[in-house]
């Protein structure tokens, strides 16, 4: 196991950081860690990396210690924190060469190749990079020395699509090669995505840890059908899955838990001017299947 933690807490005085936290990340594959913003994610990852200490629980990463043993895990870690923080007197060909060279070298061929890439100028001074640039920065200085484990904080934030799709591309590029991959996204079309797996934090506490094909299944789309002719309502009424909230001569509004393979089959019965459907939020998710306390384990 990469990761390991049991009941990890933190509080910030009376405010809760994460509760009773239990996570098991396995060797070579991406494991994602979903929940909206202010759940917990960030908090996790700096405990994970030493960055701050747990009130009480424990954790391990490559069976090391996170307390004791937190300069010996960085070494085998690439971290990109949720708010990049560079050394903005430095161009980005300066800083990823200090980088390199703390690794004795390591990295170097590969921060060029990555930075062409994701677009990224080197020979800019950093402060007069965007937010997006300086992102792309901190995700070479990441991925450049390919270490064993990557941890990603919101990796995609404030990215162009094309630039979305290139990093992961990289993540696939990393499982390939046998390194694990933490992701921490609010984004779960994202997390479905790259992950095979995900755990679900929600104000503090591990709501579920599932597989990614079992999460598919549980979400629950929201979807519009308009026809250009009359529907016989029958065909739609045996559809597993669906929940009808509106059934009119020539529409159909509702909601679609799992495959939609048989709802396309019956829609296709007839002829179809416009269909459309949502992604489920977060927070939907959370409602619809672990209630508002429950936090299944």
């Amino acid at each position: 196991m990469v990761i390991r933690t049991e009941c990890v807490s933190k509080h910030y005085g009376r405010h809760l950081g994460i509760d009773g936290v239990d996570l098991e990340v396995r060797a070579g594959e991406v494991f994602g860690y979903l929940g909206p913003n202010g759940a917990g994610k960030t908090t996790t990852i700096r405990i994970l990396m030493g960055f701050l200490r747990a009130d009480s629980g424990k954790g391990e990463v490559f069976g090391l210690d996170i307390h004791k043993d937190s300069v010996a895990i960085r070494r085998k870690v690439g971290f990109l924190p949720g708010e990049v923080h560079l050394y903005e007197n430095l161009s980005g060909r300066e800083y990823l060469r200090f980088f390199a060279n703390l690794r004795g070298g390591r990295g170097w061929p590969q921060a060029e190749e990555l930075a062409s890439r994701l677009d990224c100028p080197l020979l800019r001074p950093l402060h007069s990079l965007s937010l997006g640039n300086k992102r792309k920065i901190g995700l070479i200085q990441a991925f450049m020395h390919k270490p064993e484990l990557l941890i990603l904080d919101e990796p995609t934030s404030g990215l162009d699509p094309i630039i979305r799709h290139e990093i992961f591309r990289m993540i696939d590029e990393a499982k390939a090669w046998g390194q694990t991959v933490f992701f921490s996204s609010h984004n779960l079309p994202e997390v479905e995505r790259a992950c095979d797996r995900v755990a679900i934090i929600r104000q503090g506490r591990i709501a579920a840890t599932e597989k990614i094909e079992e999460l598919k299944a549980r979400s629950l789309r929201g979807l519009e059908i308009h026809f250009n002719e009359d529907i016989d309502p029958q065909v739609f009424g045996s559809i597993a899955g669906l929940e009808i909230l509106v059934l009119g001569k020539r529409s159909l509004k509702g909601r679609m838990k799992g495959e939609m393979d048989a709802l396309l089959k019956a829609a296709a019965r007839f002829k179809v001017n416009d269909f459309n459907s949502q992604e489920p939020d977060l927070e939907e998710i959370f409602l619809a299947y672990y209630g508002k306390d429950e936090h299944a384990r």
